[in-house]
C-alpha cells in the first residue's frame, strides 16, 4: 500500500510519452528557465562540428545529401523556398537531382548550401564553423534563389506558396517553409543564445514574447505550418551526425510555453495537458529550511497536502502564497497541490 501511494504521490511528467532524448528536462518550466535548460541539452549533445567543406571526412555536403532527400523520391533533394517542379522557370524548382549539387561559382540550375540564418547577421558573423557549418539550419536551394534571399530578414507575407521579396525588401519564404524557418530560427538562438538572435533575422511586432526576444512571425509560422515528415527524417539523421536534435521539430509546443503565442501542435500531447498547465504554478523552493512559495499570479486558493516517505499525511490545509514546513524533520517530502479540480505533486527536501 505505501508503495503504490508513493508512487501516485511522485510527480508524474508522463515521461513514457516523452523521447528518452529530454529526459534530464524539468517540463513543468516555463519561459527562460525551460529554454535555459534545453540550450545545455543541445549544446552537451552536439558532440560532432561538422565541417563545412571537407575531403576524406563527413562534412556538410555529406550531411545535406542525406537529410534533404525528398521522402516521396529520394534520388532528389527538395529545395527550400521553391515551389513547382512544372513550369519553365527553373528558380522556382520544389526538388531536383541529389547529385546536381554546385561546387563552384557558376551554379544556375544546380542547388547550392542556404543558411536559413544567414552568416551575416550573427552576433558576430556566423563564419564557416561552429554555428555557420550547422546543419540544422542548412538546406539544399536553388542556386538563383539563394541569391535572391541574400540575407534578407524575414517578413509575413501574403500566404501563398511562393517565396519572394516584400515590398520592404525582406523575405517571405512560402507556406510550404514557414514552419520550417521559425524552427530553425528558434533552433539557432537556442543552441546559440548570443550570436543567433532572433530579433536579428525576423521584422516585426514581439509582442508576444515576455521578454520581447522571438518576433511573431515565427511563433505564427511555427503554429501555422505543422512538422512536415521531411523534417522529422532530417532531425533524426542530424541527430545521428551531430549527436543533437531540434527540439521545435520534435515538439513545437515548446515554442508556445518558452515564448507564448498561438498554441503550436503538442506532439507528445502531453505538455499542455491540465497536469502540466496547473505545473506552471510551480512550488519554490524545493529545497528549504522552512517555507515553499506557490507561484500564483492568478491569486488562486490552493489545498495542499504534504507527506512524508512513508506516505504518511503531515499537514493539509488551504494557502494562497505559503507552504510553511518548519517543525518537522529533516528530509524529502511530497506535496500534493490541487486546484479547480486539477492536482500536481512536487518532490521537495527540507534542511
Amino acid at each position: 500500500m505505501i508503495k503504490k501511494l508513493l508512487f501516485l504521490l511522485i510527480p508524474s511528467l508522463f515521461y513514457a510519452q516523452i523521447p528518452a532524448y529530454y529526459s534530464s528536462i524539468d517540463f513543468s518550466q516555463t519561459g527562460d528557465n525551460l529554454k535555459n535548460q534545453l540550450t545545455t541539452l543541445i549544446t552537451n549533445t552536439h558532440t560532432t562540428n561538422l565541417p563545412y567543406t571537407a575531403t576524406g571526412v563527413t562534412d556538410t555536403w555529406d550531411a545535406l545529401y542525406q537529410t534533404d532527400l525528398n521522402p516521396v523520391n529520394t534520388n532528389n533533394v527538395l529545395l527550400v523556398y521553391g515551389w513547382d517542379d512544372t513550369d519553365a522557370d527553373i528558380t522556382n524548382d520544389y526538388s531536383r537531382s541529389q547529385t546536381a549539387s554546385c561546387h563552384t561559382s557558376s551554379c544556375s540550375g544546380l542547388w547550392v548550401r542556404e543558411h536559413v540564418y544567414p552568416r551575416s547577421l550573427g552576433t558576430p558573423n556566423l563564419g564557416f564553423e561552429f554555428a555557420g557549418a550547422d546543419a540544422h539550419h542548412l538546406r539544399s536551394i536553388d542556386s538563383d534563389r539563394n541569391n535572391s534571399r541574400s540575407n534578407r530578414k524575414f517578413e509575413e507575407g501574403s500566404g501563398i506558396n511562393m517565396s519572394y521579396i516584400t515590398l520592404a525588401g525582406n523575405w517571405y519564404p512560402g507556406n510550404e517553409w514557414k514552419g520550417d524557418v521559425a524552427r530553425m530560427i528558434m533552433y539557432m538562438y537556442v543552441r546559440y543564445p548570443s550570436q543567433c538572435l532572433p530579433n536579428n533575422v525576423g521584422v516585426g511586432s514581439t509582442s508576444y514574447s515576455n521578454y520581447g526576444d522571438m518576433p511573431n512571425v515565427f511563433l505564427d509560422w511555427n503554429a501555422q505550418d505543422p512538422v512536415s515528415q521531411y523534417e522529422m527524417n532530417r532531425n533524426n539523421i542530424l541527430n545521428t551526425i551531430q549527436g543533437n536534435r531540434n527540439p521545435f521539430i520534435d515538439n513545437p509546443y515548446l515554442a508556445t510555453i518558452i515564448w507564448n503565442g498561438p498554441h503550436a501542435t503538442d506532439t507528445w500531447g502531453v505538455l499542455s495537458s491540465d497536469e502540466f498547465t496547473l505545473s506552471n504554478n510551480l512550488l519554490y523552493p524545493t529545497i528549504t529550511n522552512d517555507i515553499i512559495y506557490i507561484k500564483n499570479n492568478e491569486n488562486k486558493q490552493y489545498k495542499y497536502s504534504v507527506y512524508n516517505t512513508l506516505g504518511q499525511l503531515i499537514d493539509t490545509n488551504t494557502a494562497t502564497n505559503t507552504i510553511n514546513l518548519s517543525g518537522n524533520t529533516k528530509g524529502i517530502y511530497f506535496i500534493n497541490l490541487q486546484v479547480d479540480n486539477k492536482t500536481k505533486s512536487y518532490k521537495v527536501i527540507l534542511n
